[in-house]
């Protein structure tokens, strides 16, 4: 008989090795274009096409897909970060800082929250979903899309990564 997976192994630690990995794959970002000779900064710039966001949007959006979604299922406030960054040292201080925010959460705080009315505010009116929905169809989905983009962009960008850059290590 398998074991059921609770929605804190859906969530929290997937959300914390997509943030290391996305710290490595950004170490390898910064290290390479500090050995070609450019500024680093070209590369927070850098984008996949002119109405997409840049590398540095990629990382903000991220960090705060992961720190919203373990606090908003567990009924907890979440730390607010300012969207200030410019370096890729302060990115790495940012994902710090989110990483150490997911440590903060037990199985106890998140399981049972798949039933949880969560309210993601929007623009254009506040989005509804359960618990479950809300990881698996917003979450997941939105901090893997902005990880991948900005792997995209690094790698077209020259800086040697490959797909366990992407995936680390089980």
């Amino acid at each position: 008989m398998s074991e059921s997976l609770s929605m804190y192994q859906a969530s929290v630690p997937v959300l914390i090795r997509a943030l290391r990995n996305f710290r490595h794959i950004l170490d390898k970002g910064h290290a390479h274009a500090l050995a070609q000779g450019y500024d680093p900064a070209v590369l927070l710039q850098a984008r996949l096409y002119p109405d997409m966001l840049p590398l540095l949007r990629q990382v903000q959006i991220a960090t705060d897909t992961a720190k919203f979604a373990p606090a908003r299922l567990a009924g907890v406030e979440s730390p607010r970060f300012e969207d200030t960054e410019t370096t890729f040292e302060e990115l790495q201080t940012r994902l710090d800082r989110a990483l150490e925010f997911l440590g903060t959460f037990t199985p106890a705080q998140i399981d049972g929250s798949e039933g949880r009315d969560v309210v993601l505010p929007r623009r254009s009116g506040d989005q509804h979903f359960s618990g479950r929905d809300y990881l698996l169809g917003f979450v997941l989905p939105n901090l893997l899309f902005h990880v991948g983009i900005a792997y995209a962009i690094l790698r077209h960008n020259g800086v040697p990564l490959g797909k366990m850059d992407y995936l680390g290590e089980a």
